[in-house]
């Protein structure tokens, strides 16, 4: 190894924010963290959400939020609402002016229904 190049590396202390302290070694003489072999969820089984900068408080204020507006379209949903708004006005701009949408509707009606008996006729005679 080349001299002067490299750092100091003397005895370190570790404190966690749940105050357990032990030493290791390092180039800092007092090391500071959030967790530890003692409060880790991993090692101790509990389930609990380990947050240092309030993210998991964001998401369920979120989820919240979008539990009371209630369910609302996808995009993919408003896309196809309007493309069927747009079908529907071309549709209703090259119908025949003599002719109203109930009309042709009805018209379209009837000529699915050929050769089907009506009501009256299935109906037997007593």
């Amino acid at each position: 190894m080349k001299p002067g190049i490299h750092p100091n590396y003397v005895e370190s202390t570790v404190v966690c924010a749940c105050g357990n302290t032990f030493t290791t070694r390092s180039t800092r003489p007092s090391l500071r963290t959030d967790l530890c072999n003692v409060c880790h969820p991993f090692y101790t089984g509990e389930q609990r959400i380990v947050d240092t900068a309030g993210q998991v408080e964001r998401f369920m204020r979120r989820m919240e939020n979008a539990a009371a507006v209630g369910e609302r379209p996808s995009k993919r949903q408003k896309r196809l609402a309007a493309r069927a708004t747009s079908r529907d006005a071309q549709q209703l701009a090259e119908a025949p002016a003599d002719e109203s949408p109930i009309e042709r509707s009805a018209g379209s009606d009837e000529s699915s229904t050929v050769g089907s008996p009506t009501a009256s006729e299935a109906a037997p005679t007593a």
